[in-house]
């Protein structure tokens, strides 16, 4: 990992103390991630200790971005990336992965990963899976690098570790290290973004959804500002739109006032980019898309704690602020659109670190209040929690945030 925050990971003392170790976990999201760094050969495992193999195992483990544990409908997500490099000319298969509780010794795995579900997690650095068996997809070529996606879920009120440890076996040898805390950032308490009911979470926070995956290189740094985003659209009878599915009035969502979700400072804001025609096949954006244009119409919004919310997609015309402008919680600062990269109304909204678009991390956040729609047709009242993917949502006619 880049770095660790005060009180958060510490590494066991010694290679005797790196053990397996766990923690109670309920579930696990679409499917984990892992990280790690030194290695101990075959050999150590088999009465010869590590310390007398030279050279050790030349598998780099890291984790850019430390994680936030954060609630959502009775389970506690841990959710993060563990970037491997082979620093050896020679490929070696990734056979398993390890989480282990960095803070307790001589229990289980928190979680393991090894065929298909290591393979479901991982994303090669520059090139595409490999076809052909399932050890020549999960193969890392001399000089390669994989990213693992990973994200684990814990029973609410079940111990969450402060600090995670990962082990990576080969069919050559096992490497450990990579300590990371679990507590990275602020979870800061939110407004709802939205007014009404029948929200859909398009794309939201899961393992496997289309922002999850969303890996870009920044000012030379591999981050994912996505990483939490949601795209809200608004659903009647299973749809989002009713009428020409190629007229932006016929969606739902469109023109829906977006609120502010904290009392803070506008950042920047930017109008007037015109809107695209509504099209997921055969897409041509109203302008051509460019660092100024991808997200659209936007605005950015300071809530405190180093944390910024963007608002995307916006309608032209609509914004409602000016860089600079305060704004108080619940306000509204402009309406849904279908302007920059997007197929059809819907208001794209993630909190990143940065208050420059595109250069943050994306970091976990908690809303007030809310209504998640269960199976049965019946509404769940949740409090401090954070959506997850395809769960439909209710903020109530007022927008109260039940702060």
């Amino acid at each position: 990992m880049s770095h660790i925050t005060a009180g958060a990971a510490r590494a066991p003392r010694g290679r005797a103390e790196r053990m397996l170790v766990g923690a109670r976990v309920a579930g696990v999201v679409g499917g984990l991630w892992a990280v790690l760094t030194l290695a101990l050969p075959v050999e150590a495992q088999r009465g010869v200790p590590a310390a007398s193999r030279w050279p050790p195992p030349p598998l780099d483990m890291q984790v850019p971005f430390e994680p936030t544990a954060f609630p959502s409908a009775g389970r506690v997500y841990v959710t993060y990336e563990l970037h491997i490099r082979n620093f050896a000319p020679k490929s070696v298969t990734l056979q398993r992965v390890e989480i282990l509780d960095a803070d307790t010794t001589g229990a289980t795995p928190i979680a393991v990963f090894e065929a298909e579900a290591l393979e479901s997690i991982q994303q090669p650095v520059g090139v595409q899976p490999r076809a052909g068996t399932a050890g020549e997809r999960r193969q890392l070529a001399g000089g390669g690098s994989v990213v693992l996606f990973l994200s684990v879920a814990f029973d609410r009120g079940a111990r969450v570790p402060s600090a995670l440890w990962h082990r990576v076996a080969t069919g050559d040898y096992t490497t450990e290290g990579a300590a990371i805390g679990t507590h990275h950032s602020e979870l800061r308490v939110l407004g709802p973004p939205l007014r009404g009911t029948d929200w859909l979470v398009g794309s939201g926070p899961s393992n496997d959804s289309y922002h999850r995956r969303g890996l870009v290189v920044f000012d030379g740094r591999a981050l994912i500002d996505r990483r939490y985003a949601i795209d809200w659209t608004q659903v009647e009878q299973g749809s989002t739109f009713s009428g020409d599915a190629l007229d932006n009035r016929s969606y739902h969502a469109y023109g829906e006032e977006a609120l502010a979700v904290a009392s803070g400072r506008v950042v920047w804001a930017r109008d007037r980019i015109p809107e695209n025609m509504p099209r997921h096949e055969g897409f041509r954006p109203a302008v051509a898309i460019s660092l100024d244009t991808l997200a659209g119409n936007t605005v950015a919004l300071d809530v405190g704690g180093g944390q910024f919310a963007y608002y995307m997609h916006l309608q032209p015309g609509s914004v409602r602020v000016k860089t600079g402008d305060r704004v108080r919680r619940g306000q509204a600062i402009a309406r849904i659109g279908n302007s920059g990269d997007s197929r059809e109304p819907h208001l794209h909204l993630e909190v990143t670190d940065s208050s420059r678009f595109l250069a943050g991390e994306g970091v976990p956040y908690l809303i007030g209040w809310y209504r998640t729609k269960s199976t049965d047709g019946s509404w769940q009242v949740r409090r401090h929690e954070l959506p997850l993917k395809d769960m439909l949502v209710d903020f109530g006619s007022s927008g109260a945030d039940g702060k």
